[in-house]
């Protein structure tokens, strides 16, 4: 039998033995420089390797106090035992003189509390000595007999460690300061901020307020004031805990049109009257905190990566179709057609868009003449103002400040008390009172007398928390923190805006407000006109306030009309984006995008606005699904004239050479149970075609021959679950009882998770040893190469030459 290190081969050496970690010596400049993660090659005597990291092995503070020990010969140091943990030895977690030991997910002995309760709960709380506590260590107590101390003693996390190694003070305020943001920015609040967030409060209150007024009323069917109540008390809460220092928070048309959907369908169940606003009002706040509670409990979840899991197209679709709904919406009040859909017998007010629609053009002829030409009159103003200041405001920024849509608002009242229109036909918002005669009622949204509400709002709760979770996220990734001449140390979290959100709504819930969420049009306005900090969110609140406790009588003659033709704007403006998203879909031929976005506004136009989003979050979640559960395994071929770069053949076969007898497949992501269900069947028709993209159908074109040897390039799979190490177990297992050769290249250090479980679940010996697990391709040909000279000598002893 020839010897596996021919001159051929000189150049491999086949890992049939791992060769065991190096004992690295400390040398005497290490011993100078005060620490033992002193790299062997390093020539200087002052120097910080592996300082900045808490995923090494540290001394003991003994070891650390010890003089370096010389030979009594030759005076030169003796080598120690250190060994780095990257090679996968136990760490030795003691006391270092940096104090406290690493308890992190590298580190060898259990923390409970950190593990269960994370590094901020655990380390704020307890402090980093709860490892040890928990554990029976010493109390608290470093290695140089001392205590007490905020983080002696006991497995650090890397935060800890990395803060008490650089001297950051108050490590327990850090995380305080880091989930109630108001305690960062209230320190840096400058005098010189407040004239910019005054401003931008007013210009907002000036806009939105009235705005607030025509969501309750129009869209979410409740009385006017608890639209007020969302820029009460949302804005103020998410100040104290949100991330996004810029973004402000109140009603939205697409959460307020939700809500209405649950309070006509409470009236059309019978279970609440059409004119009872105080049981509308307790729906609107059960809605709203129901949508608080699921979002805050997703944020303790750390469910904030759930932003990025609904497509564009639905977005885009979704949001047009409620803008489309809410357009039709108001043509009905706009017209004064109001009495006439109350008492249509088809019930047209409950109905879908398209019934609406149909409606409108049979009764178009007993259309209030005062009535639309005060709506369509001030729906023209707003338009033509709004696109003035997009037109003037490169030019002239401070056109930003002109407060258009208040002007029509006190314009429109004084006129209409002026002129007694309300006495001709036109109707008013007339008396605005609290439905149980207190400012500012209190009333928990969940109590069990809500049940049959509760149960009628859930699933719309789900679908308004979603939805302004994305709004939300939108706004705040599109204004980050500020900027370099905001507000410093503050970063946007997902999870953080979850949990801001959530207590939001519940506070607002309490107070039978509107569900309230980030806004990026109105964060813009804001950020536009001198907003820098949440304290414009605060003087909002204030502002809104004074509202609710003195100026709610000057709202008596505001006429529903200019009301429904500001939320007609809103939905104009919703809608206007989609030809844009429409052109560049079709522009790249996104077909299946296309039909997405269409299934979801016919749905909502024809049928109703629930169906609509269920069926949208329906086929969203199953293009995730089949995209996440495809395997995008690779058959790979060697490039002409290179000695170790291999690409997909598939792209271009031609360019390409294939090496006989082997089948190369690279794994390029993890295994998971999601992505290796169908693994096998991809692996099978790699072997019959050399390709995946064959129908199965197809007779066998790739002989048995190319598949002796299966190498399996696994550089991607940095992760591998239970059920996906079973799966690579089967599929291995089936190679060798075929009679073939399996390979794995670029595999994961040896004492990484991988290579563990592949060592767990025998892979490993199933294989051949570690010897056929070896670092690239080229490697991994040359075993073959080996392992076929080696079988055929076996085979044929006479042909060994004696």
């Amino acid at each position: 039998m020839p010897s596996r290190t021919s001159s051929s081969h000189s150049n491999l050496s086949p890992p049939t033995q791992r060769t065991p970690p190096l004992q690295h010596s400390i040398t005497n400049q290490s011993a100078r420089s005060g620490h033992s993660y002193h790299r062997p090659s390093c020539q200087q005597e002052e120097c910080e390797h592996g300082l900045l990291s808490p995923h090494v092995s540290r001394p003991t503070s003994s070891d650390s106090n010890k003089p370096p020990q010389t030979s009594s010969n030759d005076g030169n140091a003796q080598e120690s035992n250190y060994t780095p943990t990257h090679l996968g030895y136990e760490p030795q977690h003691t006391e270092s003189g940096t104090g406290g030991a690493f308890g992190g997910r590298h580190a060898g002995e259990t923390d409970l509390r950190h593990g269960i309760l994370g590094d901020a709960f655990a380390d704020g709380v307890f402090g980093s000595g709860a490892g040890n506590q928990l554990n029976g260590a010493n109390d608290g107590k470093d290695g140089r007999g001392g205590g007490g101390g905020e983080g002696d003693g006991g497995p650090m996390s890397t935060t800890q460690w990395l803060a008490r190694r650089h001297g950051v003070k108050g490590r327990r305020v850090m995380y305080l300061a880091y989930y109630f943001p108001f305690l960062q920015w209230i320190t840096q609040y400058k005098w010189s901020y407040l004239q910019g967030d005054l401003i931008a409060a007013l210009t907002m209150a000036s806009f939105y307020i009235p705005m607030s007024l025509s969501y309750a009323s129009n869209l979410g069917h409740i009385p006017p004031i608890n639209g007020l109540y969302s820029f009460v008390f949302n804005p103020f809460m998410y100040a104290l805990l949100g991330s996004c220092p810029q973004m402000v928070v109140g009603p939205e048309a697409a959460g307020s049109l939700l809500v209405g959907t649950v309070v006509r369908g409470s009236v059309d169940s019978g279970h609440s009257g059409d004119e009872d606003d105080a049981n509308h009002a307790a729906i609107a706040g059960v809605v709203t905190g129901i949508a608080g509670a699921i979002i805050f409990v997703a944020g303790l979840t750390r469910l904030g990566f759930l932003d990025s899991v609904l497509s564009r197209p639905f977005l885009r679709g979704f949001i047009s179709a409620i803008g489309f709904v809410i357009l039709v919406d108001q043509l009905i009040p706009e017209m004064g057609l109001n009495g006439r859909a109350k008492h249509d017998p088809g019930g047209v007010s409950h109905g879908s868009s398209a019934a609406k629609i149909v409606f409108l053009l049979t009764n178009v002829k007993f259309a209030h003449g005062l009535t639309s030409g005060v709506a369509f009159g001030s729906f023209a103003i707003i338009m033509v103002c709004r696109q003035l200041k997009r037109y003037m405001q490169p030019r002239f920024p401070s056109v930003a400040y002109i407060p258009d849509r208040f002007v029509v608002v006190v314009l429109s009242a004084v006129f209409t008390w002026r002129f007694g229109w309300d006495k001709q036909g036109l109707d008013i918002l007339g008396t605005i009172r609290s439905s149980t005669g207190s400012p500012f009622p209190f009333r928990w949204p969940l109590q069990p007398s809500k049940m049959i509400h509760i149960q009628e709002a859930m699933s719309t709760s789900f679908l308004i928390a979603l939805l302004g979770f994305f709004e939300s996220s939108v706004a705040a990734k599109s204004l980050g923190t500020g900027g370099s001449k905001g507000l410093q140390g503050i970063s946007l979290s997902a999870n953080r805006e979850l949990v801001a959100l959530g207590v939001a709504n519940i506070l607002g819930g309490c107070f039978m407000a509107l569900p309230a969420f980030g806004g990026y049009g109105r964060s813009k306005v804001n950020a536009s006109t001198g907003g820098k900090t949440p304290m414009s969110s605060i003087i909002l609140s204030l502002i809104t306030v004074i509202c609710v406790l003195f100026l709610l009588p000057y709202f008596y003659y505001l006429p529903k009309a200019v009301l429904s033709a500001m939320i007609s704007v809103v939905a104009y403006s919703l809608i206007e984006e989609a030809p844009h998203d429409i052109k560049f879909f079709v522009h790249i031929r996104g077909w299946s995008e296309l039909a997405l976005m269409f299934l979801i506004f016919a749905a909502t136009i024809f049928y109703s606005l629930p169906l609509g989003i269920a069926l949208g979050i329906g086929l969203s979640l199953l293009s995730v699904i089949r995209h996440s559960t495809k395997p995008r395994i690779q058959i790979l071929g060697k490039v002409p004239g290179t000695q170790d770069q291999f690409e997909n053949a598939e792209d271009n076969p031609q360019a390409l050479e294939f090496i006989e007898g082997c089948l190369i497949v690279k794994i390029p992501e993890p295994l998971t149970f999601a992505n290796t269900g169908d693994l096998k069947n991809r692996l099978r028709r790699l072997e019959l075609y050399g390709t995946t993209s064959a129908h199965p159908a197809l007779p066998r074109v790739r002989a048995p021959e190319h598949n002796k040897n299966i190498i399996f390039d696994v550089h991607g799979v940095t992760s591998i679950d239970g059920s996906g190490t079973q799966v690579l177990t089967e599929i291995v297992e089936g190679y060798i009882d075929n009679g073939e050769r399996v390979f794995f290249c670029r595999v994961p250090k040896e004492n990484s998770p991988v290579y563990r479980m592949f060592e767990k679940s025998g892979i490993v010996g199933k294989c051949g040893g570690p010897r056929h697990f070896v670092k690239s391709v080229d490697e991994a040909l040359r075993m073959t190469d080996i392992e076929s000279v080696s079988e055929f000598y076996r085979d044929h002893p006479e042909e060994g030459g004696g």
